[in-house]
């Protein structure tokens, strides 16, 4: 089978996921538009916070729930769940 052919399998979702583990290592990617949207408003919101927050310390207070709520969606809406990788999942 060639290359190309497993890594669009590799990243198609069942209905409801938003995201698709990674190939390898750890992590997802976002293969619907809703992915696209949620890691778009994530980045957004994360850059507006960092940049409109005065302090260090008082921008990590900022950002902290932000990036806690989208490790939660990315953890819900990624098929399989997020773990290590080690290849495809058809191996």
């Amino acid at each position: 089978m060639n290359l190309g052919r497993r890594i669009r399998r590799h990243y198609k979702v069942g209905e409801g996921y938003w995201f698709a583990p990674k190939m390898f290592g750890w992590g997802a990617t976002p293969v619907t538009w809703q992915g696209w949207l949620a890691t778009l408003i994530f980045a957004g919101l994360l850059f507006g916070v960092v940049y409109a927050t005065p302090g260090t310390y008082i921008k990590l207070v900022a950002a902290t729930p932000i990036v806690l709520a989208f490790l939660l969606l990315l953890a819900r809406k990624t098929e399989g769940g997020l773990h290590w990788q080690w290849g495809p999942r058809d191996r």
